[in-house]
């Protein structure tokens, strides 16, 4: 893995800096928000080409201009051998597979080590119910790369639920 170097802006020129406040313990609504649909392949959950996907995706993101300001990428873990991605999305993407999310989402913060995935989705699902939310389903927001987690001292993942 190559060691990335923070800039003059404090970032690495990858993945911004996340900011967790906007996305621990809230809840929100979507209508039609708009994804590009995309397959990862893993191995025990592992990713095996993210990067080879999420690489090309984002350039023709940025050509097109279709940016959607949280910059936000769900993953859906559909078997030990596959993910689903879902790139946000402010306008259609010509040649993409699109996808539409819409109703109540919950989201919760964490931090630390993938390894922690298991304890952390516990958290969520308990953390939910306090609240008397049903989770139709969960996606998980890796917001950075492994480089520019080690190079923000911070690895900071969302847990996302549907509930409604």
């Amino acid at each position: 893995m190559t060691e990335l170097k923070l800039n003059e802006k404090g970032e690495t020129g990858c993945c911004p800096r996340f900011n967790p406040e906007p996305w621990d313990d809230k809840t929100y609504h979507w209508e039609n928000k708009k994804f590009i649909k995309a397959k990862v392949r893993t191995f025990f959950y592992i990713p095996l080409n993210f990067g080879k996907v999420i690489a090309p995706l984002a350039e023709k993101i940025d050509k097109a201009g279709a940016n959607d300001e949280a910059r936000l990428c769900l993953s859906d873990h559909t078997s030990r051998w596959n993910m689903d991605i879902y790139v946000a999305v402010g306008k259609d993407v010509a040649d993409e597979e699109m996808a539409e999310m819409s109703g109540e989402f919950y989201s919760k913060v964490y931090e630390g080590d993938f390894k922690e995935t298991g304890k952390w989705c516990k958290d969520f699902e308990e953390s939910a119910k306090a609240k008397n939310y049903n989770i139709k389903k969960l996606y998980m927001c890796y917001t950075t790369c492994p480089a520019c987690a080690k190079a923000y001292g911070k690895n900071y993942v969302v847990v996302i639920g549907e509930i409604k």
